[in-house]
């Protein structure tokens, strides 16, 4: 994203489109793009996490814990997804924090062309839920999710929440 972070990409629906006179001139202190990449290894799920959690807090965007709590949750199941089920085809993968005035997306991106689904686990199973955790957390927050295939024949996963609460 070159406008960064207003662009006309995915965000939530009816959490984001301010009126062109109500929008302060210019981006506002925190909105923006960062993109940082690691190796498919599981030493890569907490470190993501907390590059996510310091990034938000250095850049001052005005999330609430509940908010914070639910993104690093989303980057931490989009990052083990990665790791478990792409490291063989994509030995790196990229973590994008897109922030806007009123919404906030990560996207976690590999080299792996297969594109996962959320499928429910057998109770008895301890794994197999994450994609259906991401999309439940993103649901709550009022905010979409989806995954798109690159021009490079990998995938992107990402999700964008509004920051301000969704109407209950």
């Amino acid at each position: 994203m070159d406008d960064q972070g207003r662009g006309s990409g995915p965000r939530p629906e009816g959490g984001g489109e301010m009126p062109p006179d109500a929008r302060p001139p210019g981006p506002l202190p925190y909105e923006g793009v960062w993109r940082f990449t690691a190796p498919a290894v599981d030493a890569s799920v907490p470190q993501a996490r907390h590059a996510v959690r310091d990034l938000l807090a250095r850049q001052g965007v005005p999330v609430s814990d509940d908010l914070v709590q639910g993104l690093l949750l989303i980057v931490s199941e989009l990052v083990t997804n990665a790791v478990r089920h792409a490291a063989l085809l994509s030995p790196v993968l990229a973590v994008e924090i897109a922030v806007g005035a009123e919404w906030v997306r990560v996207s976690v991106e590999d080299n792996h062309p297969y594109r996962p689904t959320a499928l429910e686990a057998d109770h008895g199973q301890t794994g197999g839920r994450g994609l259906l955790l991401v999309r439940e957390v993103t649901r709550e927050a009022g905010g979409v999710c989806d995954v798109e295939h690159t021009a490079t024949g990998g995938k992107v996963i990402w999700s964008a929440l509004p920051l301000a609460p969704a109407p209950l």
